[in-house]
């Protein structure tokens, strides 16, 4: 394999490639090679970045519920013990309990690795690293992988191969902080809380972590993993999923429905009443929960949260910072926040993606939703519902995204990068528009009440040939001004595909 070939694995701050063939168009690119280059080039990477010395550390690997984790797991697991590293197989684990077990002395290990793809389709997968400051940047990635390209390794006598699951220690931990936070054993006793896992790896929190607390789980599915996701993709944006898991809630007349991803690193939940709690919700209804405790708090989020986020958070008496798309972007951007002095407990995404201060940062579905149970249990013993908290968030009358794509073989970042400043240019011109402040990702435009009543952000994607759209309005038929009057705009650019755009427009 060339450089160029292993680079084609980086995503953002994972590695991620097709690893069962069979997919018309898809052919495998994480093979045996990859894998087997790619665990040499990490414990190379650990020895010159962390000073970590593979002979005599010990790695942790584990893996969701993919059909290839077993074999990616051997590779993997082979090539670290080559360079003298002690591999611990975690087997069946989520993404956040892979970075917890360094933080946990009695586990006793120096780095991690996690095979997943997170939501991506069954024949996909990939590999995600931790270190005990965290995951890894996206300049990390490319230096494992141009290591992994020259062959580099370390020789060493081979390092022995242990199994040792770490989720029940992960779990029993979140048990005690809600026991703790509530001072009761079973502060969920009489509730019924349903999961739905999307056969991934998040069954584990109906056994693990809502029966010890006392919770009624029946009405939760697809818990047992199976990589082939015959129910339905697990991830809370998909809008089969969030079908599938607010029916159950209904029909078991639930008190509080949760959906995780394939690894656990993403959550949404359901109300009652079959009412998804995500997007700007879920970010309203956590940030509820923190500005309670403390206020002149910064709530980071990603670009495309409403302005009606933006007035909940300042009526609970916190700070909304909204900036780029990408979930290390926004938990980068509050430990940034915070390293000048000014409290940032929260960075998400709109896509569940959850980090706290308090939980070092790590983007953890489970961790999300333990702390929302918390605010449930308090909630119920005073007599409230948990919706309570967000009563008083505006919700836009109508929210879209379209996405746009670009004529084949052009230069789709250069060209974005133009439709993006002209269009900046062009609100600028027009009475009734005017740029948002403090916008951090592609243009934000505010539409005034005649012209929309409403706002637009343009942006590029950040990994994608794609322009997505975001426009949502206060009134309802206001969108359709808005995507006219964009229309009117994005027409002159002959290299957008300009199609989604225009199915709306009829």
């Amino acid at each position: 394999m060339t450089e160029k070939d292993f680079m084609l694995l980086k995503n953002g701050t994972d590695v991620r490639g097709t690893a069962i063939a069979g997919v018309a168009g898809d052919p495998v690119t994480l093979t045996e090679e990859a894998v087997r280059a790619i665990g040499k080039a990490f414990c190379v990477w650990l020895l010159r970045k962390k000073g970590v010395a593979p002979k005599g550390a010990r790695i942790a690997i584990g893996h969701d519920s993919r059909l290839s984790a077993e074999d990616i797991e051997g590779w993997l697991s082979d090539a670290i013990s080559s360079c003298g590293a002690e591999v611990v197989l975690t087997g069946l684990s989520s993404t956040p309990s892979m970075f917890m077990l360094l933080q946990d002395s009695a586990f006793g290990a120096d780095a991690s690795v996690m095979i997943t793809a997170s939501h991506l389709p069954y024949q996909k997968n990939g590999l995600k690293f931790f270190v005990k400051e965290g995951g890894l940047e996206g300049e990390d990635i490319s230096a494992i992988l141009s290591l992994a390209a020259s062959g580099e390794t370390l020789t060493a006598e081979r390092g022995a191969v242990v199994r040792r699951s770490y989720l029940e220690r992960y779990a029993a931990a979140l048990v005690e902080k809600v026991r703790l936070a509530t001072g009761e054993k079973l502060p969920l006793a009489g509730k019924r809380i349903l999961v739905d896992a999307g056969n991934g790896a998040g069954g584990f929190y109906e056994s693990l972590v809502l029966k010890p607390l006392g919770a009624d789980t029946a009405g939760s599915q697809f818990l047992e993993p199976d990589g082939r996701f015959p129910n339905h993709i697990p991830n809370p944006e998909n809008v089969q999923a969030m079908k599938s898991v607010s029916e159950a809630v209904v029909k078991n007349h639930a008190d509080f429905g949760i959906i995780f991803d394939t690894d656990v690193d993403r959550a949404g939940a359901v109300a009652p009443d079959g009412e998804e709690i995500n997007r700007n919700r879920l970010i309203a209804l956590i940030s509820a929960v923190l500005l309670e405790e403390r206020k002149d708090a910064y709530i980071v989020t990603d670009s495309v949260t409403s302005d009606g986020l933006t007035a909940f958070i300042r009526a609970h008496g916190g700070i909304h910072h909204r900036f780029k798309r990408g979930y290390k972007n926004v938990i980068n951007e509050s430990k940034r926040l915070s390293a000048e002095g000014k409290y940032s407990p929260l960075a998400i995404e709109t896509s569940g993606h959850a980090a706290l201060q308090e939980n070092y940062y790590l983007d953890d579905g489970a961790y999300l939703v333990t702390r929302l149970l918390i605010a449930l249990a308090k909630a119920s013993k005073e007599g409230k519902n948990l919706l309570s908290l967000i009563g008083d968030l505006p919700e836009p009358a109508e929210a879209i995204e379209v996405r746009l794509s670009f004529e084949a073989g052009c230069d789709f970042k250069r060209l974005g990068a133009s439709v993006i400043e002209d269009f900046g240019a062009y609100a600028i011109a027009k009475p009734y528009l005017s740029l948002a402040p403090d916008n951090y990702e592609g243009v934000r435009v505010n539409f005034d009440k005649v012209h929309g009543d409403g706002w637009a952000l343009l942006r590029m994607s950040l990994h994608e040939p794609i322009m997505p759209i975001n426009v949502e309005s206060n009134s309802t038929g206001g969108n359709a001004v808005i995507l006219k009057e964009l229309y009117g705009f994005l027409k002159e650019y002959s290299f957008l595909q300009l199609e989604n755009l225009i199915k709306l427009l009829r």
